[in-house]
């Protein structure tokens, strides 16, 4: 993953709410797949398993999140176990196939969180955070953000 692509998730989870958080890391989990498919399409051995393990990663941050007394909760730890079983086994023996199902599945509990946060109106859980102003300034063709740091203590306050 590209440092640019880094900082724009950075930005998106300052501002996530709870369910806007699990998007994004859907949206982490598929672009490591992405990358990883391709890697192993260019015979990249060693990066492909990178980016499989940062998916891995990612699922089992989504496996710590669920709240298993709810039934919805056991059958998504079921498909995220699944998923992740799948990329281990893609890892030993580098078959994309295995990627492309753990993909697909993703991108579908992508789509479906995404119509979630549309009903999502709770607030973002980081607070004190700065507040970053993007618009065409300074130039024709260039994009610049300005940071706005009114406080020293921010980020997620428990």
């Amino acid at each position: 993953m590209t440092l640019e692509k880094k900082q724009e998730f950075t930005l998106k989870i300052s501002q996530a709410n709870k369910t806007q958080m699990i998007t994004i890391i859907y949206e982490m989990v598929i672009d490591y797949l992405e990358e990883a498919i391709d890697e192993i399409g260019i015979g990249q051995k060693d990066s492909a398993t990178r980016s499989l393990l940062n998916a891995q990663n990612c699922i089992d941050e989504l496996i710590r999140s669920l709240n298993l007394k709810y039934e919805l909760a056991r059958n998504l730890r079921q498909i995220y176990i699944f998923s992740k079983k799948e990329l281990v086994a893609a890892g030993a023996t580098f078959n994309s196939h295995r990627i492309w199902r753990v993909l697909k599945n993703f991108r579908t509990l992508h789509e479906a969180y995404q119509e979630l946060e549309k009903a999502d109106n709770s607030k973002q859980i980081m607070g004190n955070t700065q507040t970053v102003y993007a618009g065409l300034t300074y130039g024709k063709h260039s994009l610049n953000e300005d940071v706005r740091a009114y406080s020293l203590n921010r980020g997620l306050m428990a």
